[in-house]
C-alpha cells in the first residue's frame, strides 16, 4: 500500500526539528560571511541562504579559496559560535543603509537594497550587539561571552528578511561542517561576475550531523554518474554540447526493457500510443502559451523556408492536435493517450547534473481527455496505475502533495472546485496519506504531486497528475455533449517516470547498481574455465538467448579467479562456472549476487528459476 514517506529511521536524538533548522542554517550563512571578511577583508559578500540539508554563502574575492582556507574558515564560525553573539533584528531607512552599503564598499548589497520594492520594510540582522561591542545584550549571559572574541571581531550584519536564532551559542560548535566551493554567477546569470560558492551543512547537535555525513558518503557511491560510468551505461558527451544522454548498449537494454514494460503496462490500462514530432511551427508554441510562460526554457528557434520551427519542450500541443483531427462526441471520451516523447530544454550549464538535469529527455506523458464527471475516476485510475509501476519497480514508499488553486490562475470557481474535489476524492479512495499545498498548484488547475522514497530515505519528485483548464481553452477543444451543444472536454496531464532519463539515474542510485535479475542489461556470464569448455559455454549462452534471456560468455581467458572479480564489479546477478566437469554432466554451477552458492543446475533448471524470478520481478 502506498503511504506518506515522512517517517525516518533515524533514533529520536537525531530526529530534526524543520523550523530550528531552517535558524541554524541561515544563522550558519551569516557566521560563514562574517568569518570569511574576518579572515580575508577585501572579499565582498553577496547572498546566503540556507538550503535543504545546509547552506552557502557567495563571495566575490580576487583570488581562489583553496583547501586550507576552509579549514582556516571552519575554525573562525567556531570561535563567532562560542563567543554567544547576540543576533539582533534591525529595521533600517533606506536611504541610511544605503549610505552605510557606499561606505563600506559592497556593491552586491547595494544591488540587492536597489530590489526591495519602495513599499517593503527593510531589515538587517547583527551578528553582535552594534551599540554595546557585543556585551551588554539582555538575551546573552555575560560570563558566556569569550573576551578574546570580543576583542578581536567587529561587529557584522547582513540585509536580510530572517529568520535567525537569538544568538550564535544556540548552534553547537560541532553540529556543522564547510563542504566545498564551487562556481556561480551573480544572479544565475553567465554574463555577470562569477562568484565562489562556500557550501556547508548543519544541525541540531553532532549525531544528526554524523548521520548526514554517513548517508552523504553512501550517496556518493551510489552516485549515478560514478556508476553509470563504471558500469557502461551512459555518458554525457560535452563534445556534443553538453545535457545530451548517450545510452551505451548495456543502458541501451535497460532502457529498451523499461520502455517494453511501460508501453505493456499502458495498453493493459486502456491507453493508446501515439508517437509526435520532435519540432513544430513556432505559431503552435504561441497558442499553447510556451512562448509567453516558459521562452526561458526552450532553444531558440531555427528557419526553414521563412519559418520558423520550434524544439518541442512539452508533448502536450502535440496531443491536443491530434485530438483535434476531428470532432469527438461524449460517448468517445475518455480518450487516455501515452507518448515515449523525447522534448528539449535549455538548461544552462551550471545546473546540469548527470541524468537528473540534462537537456534532451524522453517524458512517459499521458493525456487523459474526459468529460467533467469523469475526473475522479480517471484520476482514481492513474493513481492506480502508477502504484502498479512503481511498486514494480521497487518503490513503495512516497510523500503525496495535493496543490491547490493558486492567487493567479485560469479557470472557473466551479471548475476549479470540481477539479479539486475529483482529486481528493481519488487520493481518499486510495485511502492514502497527503499533505496539501496551498495555493501551489498551476495557473492551469490543481495537481498531485508524488516523491518516492529510495533505499537510503531520499525523496525523489517522480510522478504527477495535473488538471488543466488552459489549454482546452487556448485550442478551442470541443466535444459534442448528449445535448447536441459543444463543450470543452477536461484534460489530464500525467506522467509516472516524470523523465525516463531521470528515473533511470533515480533506479542506478536506489539499486547502486545492483540491478534486479528483470532489468540488469547482463543477466547471466558463463564463465570457461579454460577455451576447452568455451563451445560448450557459447552453446548454452544460445539456448537461453533464444529464450529472451540477456546472457553472455567471457571470453577473456583470463584465470577463473579474476573472471569471477570482473563479474562481481560488473554486479553480474547470475554468474555460471563452466569447467570440465560441467561440460561432462552438461550442466552449471551457479552463483547468484543475491542468493550466494546455488549449486549445480542443469541448463532446463537454470532457466525456469530466471523467467520465474523475472516474471515475478523477485530477487534471483
Amino acid at each position: 500500500m502506498l503511504s506518506s514517506a515522512t517517517s525516518s529511521q533515524q533514533s529520536p536524538s537525531t530526529q530534526p526539528d524543520p523550523q530550528r533548522l531552517l535558524k541554524i542554517r541561515h544563522t550558519c550563512a551569516h557566521i560563514l560571511a562574517m568569518a570569511v571578511q574576518s579572515l580575508f577583508p577585501e572579499t565582498k559578500v553577496t547572498i546566503g541562504p540556507w538550503t535543504e540539508t545546509g547552506f552557502y554563502y557567495d563571495f566575490d574575492r580576487p583570488t581562489p579559496f583553496v583547501p586550507e582556507d576552509l579549514k582556516a574558515i571552519q575554525k573562525e564560525m567556531r570561535r563567532i559560535i562560542r563567543a554567544n553573539l547576540p543576533v539582533i533584528r534591525e529595521v533600517v531607512d533606506r536611504d541610511e543603509i544605503r549610505a552605510e552599503i557606499e561606505a563600506l564598499q559592497e556593491p552586491y548589497k547595494r544591488e540587492i537594497l536597489d530590489g526591495i520594492p519602495a513599499d517593503a520594510e527593510i531589515t538587517r540582522y547583527f551578528l553582535g550587539s552594534p551599540d554595546t561591542g557585543n556585551t551588554n545584550h539582555p538575551e546573552v549571559e555575560p560570563s558566556l561571552i569569550d573576551p578574546v572574541m570580543v576583542s578581536t571581531s567587529r561587529v557584522w550584519w547582513d540585509l536580510c528578511a530572517g529568520p535567525h536564532l537569538n544568538s550564535t551559542r544556540d548552534i553547537h560548535p560541532k553540529a556543522f561542517a564547510l563542504e566545498s566551493v564551487a562556481g556561480a554567477y551573480w544572479r544565475g546569470d553567465e554574463t555577470k561576475p562569477q562568484l565562489q560558492r562556500i557550501y556547508g551543512t548543519a544541525w541540531e547537535n553532532p549525531a544528526q550531523l554524523k548521520a548526514y555525513l554517513e548517508l552523504k558518503e553512501e550517496a556518493k557511491r551510489r552516485d549515478h554518474r560514478k556508476l553509470g560510468k563504471e558500469l557502461e551505461l551512459f555518458s554525457i558527451q560535452d563534445n556534443a554540447g553538453g545535457g545530451l544522454v548517450f545510452w551505451h548498449p548495456k543502458g541501451a537494454r535497460m532502457r529498451r526493457e523499461i520502455e517494453d514494460y511501460w508501453r505493456a503496462a499502458h495498453l493493459e490500462a486502456g491507453y493508446d500510443l501515439l508517437y509526435t514530432p520532435h519540432v513544430a511551427n513556432v505559431d503552435l508554441w504561441k497558442t499553447s502559451g510556451h512562448l509567453d510562460f516558459y521562452r526561458e526554457n526552450m532553444f531558440d528557434p531555427i528557419e526553414v523556408e521563412a519559418q520558423q520551427y520550434q524544439l518541442k519542450p512539452m508533448n502536450c500541443p502535440f496531443h491536443v492536435l491530434t485530438y483535434q483531427n476531428k470532432l469527438h462526441s461524449y460517448r468517445e471520451l475518455p480518450l487516455r493517450w501515452a507518448e515515449l516523447g523525447t522534448v528539449y530544454r535549455y538548461e544552462r550549464s551550471g545546473a546540469l547534473h548527470g541524468l537528473m538535469r540534462v537537456r534532451g529527455f524522453t517524458q512517459d506523458d499521458a493525456h487523459v481527455f474526459c468529460l467533467p464527471d469523469q475526473v475522479a475516476q480517471e484520476i482514481l485510475a492513474v493513481l492506480d496505475l502508477t502504484e502498479k509501476i512503481l511498486s514494480d519497480f521497487g518503490f513503495a514508499e512516497y510523500e503525496v502533495n495535493l496543490s491547490t488553486r493558486p492567487s493567479k490562475s485560469v479557470g472557473t470557481d466551479e471548475i476549479w472546485q470540481l477539479a479539486t474535489e475529483a482529486l481528493i476524492e481519488a487520493l481518499d479512495a486510495k485511502g492514502w496519506d497527503y499533505v496539501i499545498d496551498e495555493g501551489g498548484g498551476a495557473f492551469y488547475g490543481p495537481k498531485i504531486d508524488i516523491k518516492i522514497k529510495d533505499a537510503i530515505g531520499r525523496l525523489w519528485q517522480c510522478s504527477t497528475i495535473q488538471v488543466d483548464f488552459n489549454l482546452p481553452e487556448r485550442f478551442e477543444m470541443n466535444y459534442v455533449a448528449a445535448d447536441g451543444s459543444r463543450q470543452r472536454p477536461i484534460m489530464i496531464h500525467r506522467a509516472i517516470f516524470g523523465s525516463l532519463e531521470r528515473f533511470f539515474g533515480i533506479l542506478v542510485e536506489n539499486f547502486a547498481g545492483n540491478f534486479p535479475l528483470w532489468l540488469a542489461p547482463i543477466q547471466l556470464r558463463l564463465l570457461p574455465v579454460s577455451d576447452d569448455q568455451r563451445p560448450y559455454a557459447e552453446e548454452t549462452a544460445r539456448k537461453l538467448k533464444a529464450q529472451g534471456l540477456r546472457v553472455e560468455v567471457d571470453v577473456s581467458g583470463d584465470r577463473l579467479g579474476k573472471l569471477i572479480r570482473t563479474a562481481e564489479l560488473e554486479k553480474i546477478p547470475i554468474t555460471a562456472v563452466v569447467g570440465k566437469r560441467e561440460v561432462d554432466q552438461q550442466n552449471l554451477s551457479v552463483r547468484s549476487r543475491h542468493g550466494g552458492d546455488l549449486g549445480v543446475l542443469t541448463l532446463e533448471a537454470l532457466q525456469e528459476k530466471m523467467q520465474g524470478a523475472i516474471e515475478q520481478k523477485s530477487a534471483f
